[in-house]
């Protein structure tokens, strides 16, 4: 009424008081698992790796959880408090979206928030997810995701042309640049196929569908390949932000390695690698990383392996032996240690070539 005061609160101060954007810790980390296809386990890898945490102590909430028909992997948010999920009502449909406001009025110190490329539905304050993220991250709050190699923008077009399947749920590469962590989940194509057909990634129907379409050994491959490239770039990134953050001039000198396998056509890698490092008056290491598996078939390919190593050392390049299954971790892992400023890395030569025999990493 005209004349009286209006007691009602200030929403704006409200917001503030509830929601501040920035919290005494400052911002919030942001941990990403990386994987390059549906299935081969990133939010398995994220819900093992937040009751880790949960053990040690810290807050833990479950934010939004992809209701996969997975039993193994839901079994994992046993005993962890998960929001609510938001119902959205979008023509006739009531749609279950993750609850920004109930996280930040929550306010734990990690959170989870599966699908990170995900499209909200109308009605919900962001359009995107990742958007969701930023404002968890600004607020302070530690952040567990999980990503595909394909909802990065700058590969869209790549990996559209191998999968002949265009993928419209995206993020910046930036995000993904930017993240506190990147942890790249991985498994062999053959295995994930296996997966597929016993029914732990969809339903048979879609099963069969998707074994023919999206993915065939082929497809998988040639995903898996950019999810290692662009993981070794991310680490690339990594080692340039650290070597400028100490005053050190990271072009003052170039550290080509190479991927050593028994493949024939590896000697074409070898040699790519090799004029790369003369071109840059590099230092050249090649690196042999020796699986389990390399173990038991070790008389069926000393001798192609012996031979690329062999040529290796032809162009005076300092060989190194890895151990472990995981390959893309140990490539990684060494690339970060050493400084490794170009990374050159085969493929098998299949009708529907997107790479070049090299990958430039700067």
């Amino acid at each position: 009424m005209d004349g009286q005061r209006d007691e009602r609160p200030d929403p704006e101060l409200l917001l503030k008081q509830n929601f501040p954007r920035e919290s005494d810790k400052g911002r919030g980390r942001l941990k990403i698992f990386f994987g390059y296809a549906a299935g081969v386990g990133k939010t398995y890898a994220m819900l093992e790796a937040a009751r880790q945490e949960k053990a040690a102590g810290r807050d833990v909430v479950a934010g939004y959880i992809e209701p996969h028909d997975r039993p193994d992997t839901m079994e994992l948010l046993a005993g962890m408090e998960l929001l609510t999920p938001m119902a959205v009502t979008y023509k006739g449909i009531i749609l279950k979206e993750f609850d920004l406001d109930a996280a930040l009025m929550r306010r734990p110190d990690l959170i989870l928030v599966d699908e990170l490329a995900h499209t909200n539905a109308q009605g919900c304050r962001h359009k995107k997810r990742y958007q969701d993220v930023i404002e968890l991250l600004d607020a302070g709050i530690n952040v567990y995701t999980t990503v595909n190699v394909q909802h990065l923008e700058s590969l869209h077009d790549i990996v559209a042309s191998i999968t002949h399947v265009r993928v419209y749920e995206r993020i910046p590469d930036d995000i993904f640049d930017d993240a506190g962590q990147v942890e790249l989940v991985d498994i062999a194509p053959e295995e994930l196929r296996q997966r597929l057909e016993d029914g732990k990634i969809y339903h048979k129907d879609q099963a069969d569908k998707a074994s023919v379409r999206f993915f065939t050994v082929e497809n998988l491959s040639a995903l898996r390949e950019i999810a290692l490239r662009r993981t070794a770039d991310r680490v690339n990134r990594e080692v340039v932000r650290e070597r400028d953050a100490a005053g050190k001039d990271y072009y003052t000198g170039e550290h080509v390695l190479v991927c050593l396998s028994p493949s024939p056509t590896n000697a074409r890698v070898i040699r790519t690698a090799a004029r790369m490092a003369g071109a840059f008056h590099a230092d050249f290491t090649a690196v042999l990383v020796e699986t389990a598996d390399m173990k038991r078939e070790h008389a069926k390919i000393s001798r192609s392996m012996e031979a690329n190593i062999n040529l290796a050392k032809q162009f005076r390049a300092n060989v190194i032996t890895l151990y472990g299954d995981d390959i893309v971790q140990q490539i990684a892992g060494y690339a970060r240690r050493n400084g490794i400023s170009k990374i050159v890395i085969g493929r098998t030569v299949r009708k529907r070539s997107f790479l070049h025999l090299k990958s430039t990493i700067i």
